[in-house]
């Protein structure tokens, strides 16, 4: 299934979102020398680097060019090893469904013991503002359920697992070294700063708002700089950017205002996304194009 979701989400949200300046991916580079990211149409996925090891966060769309990118970035797929999960839907957990190229068949992924309930079909997917169901998600990985607030160490690489519900039931963001913060479907980054996620893929746009605001109050009180790494507009290291509009949902109805001008025509246009830039050209942090 996956694959055809992945192929039926690149025709029809292509031209759903077209113009609305709402997906606004990165492209494929490197934030620093620790964080690799690949672009999937309008999605991220991300690499973190460490002790020769390298963990994977979130796994994208049933994408083609998966392979090919990670060449560009110098990642053999043999060596991930451990996946990190934020959570189930299509555009996160693609290249480890059963009918995926097998990249990663060796690989433990790591997920919340309650999002792990759509994979097992406790609990089924709805998008749309609750009138879609998703697809059922197969994955032959061996899995690793998490609980919130529970520390992995992996060769050295501490990941704290945050539980954050609302897009899903079970959205976890992880916490690497204390430094980077991987949000997936949580915060949508605009012209003007952080928002909850688009509106109309939430399970409960309220519960959304409470634990991004819930979220916020964890990461002030560790008093530390930290690079918030969202799944589809990018990054940023001020906290106050990234969660000032936290009591406010992206509307996917509408064309996003004020005007952004770095944001894609179409998010699935990946022309712009080069071997030659992955390799040379650092990604640069989401700004408050406002005061630009």
């Amino acid at each position: 299934m996956s694959k055809k979701a992945s192929n039926f989400q690149k025709k029809v949200m292509s031209i759903g979102y077209r113009g609305k300046e709402i997906f606004k991916p990165l492209n494929t580079g490197r934030i620093d020398e620790r964080v690799s990211c690949i672009r999937e149409w309008i999605a991220n996925i991300f690499f973190y680097t460490k002790n020769g090891t390298t963990i994977m966060i979130d796994a994208g769309y049933n994408y083609e060019r998966l392979k090919e990118k990670l060449a560009w970035l110098d990642i053999l797929p043999d060596e991930i090893q451990h996946i990190f999960i934020t959570h189930q839907d299509t555009d996160h957990v693609g290249a480890v469904e059963r009918d995926s190229d097998g990249l990663f068949k060796s690989a433990t992924i790591y997920l919340g013991e309650t999002e792990n309930r759509y994979l097992t079909g406790e609990v089924r997917r709805k998008v749309i503002f609750g009138l879609y169901k998703l697809p059922m998600v197969y994955t032959d990985n061996e899995k690793v359920l998490l609980q919130d607030g529970e520390i992995t160490n992996i060769n050295g690489i501490k990941i704290e697992s945050i539980l954050v519900p609302g897009h899903t039931w079970g959205h976890m963001v992880y916490l690497i070294d204390d430094t980077y913060l991987f949000t997936g479907d949580t915060l949508w980054f605009g012209t003007d700063g952080g928002y909850s996620f688009i509106n109309s893929l939430a399970e409960d746009n309220e519960l959304a708002k409470k634990s991004l605001a819930q979220l916020e109050r964890n990461l002030v009180a560790r008093n530390s700089t930290i690079k918030i790494i969202t799944g589809h507009t990018g990054w940023t290291d001020d906290i106050e950017f990234a969660f000032r509009h936290k009591d406010k949902v992206c509307n996917s109805l509408k064309k996003q205002k004020p005007h952004d001008p770095t944001a894609p025509y179409d998010g699935y246009d990946e022309s712009e996304d080069t071997q030659q830039n992955a390799r040379n050209v650092r990604l640069k942090k989401a700004i408050d194009v406002t005061k630009a």
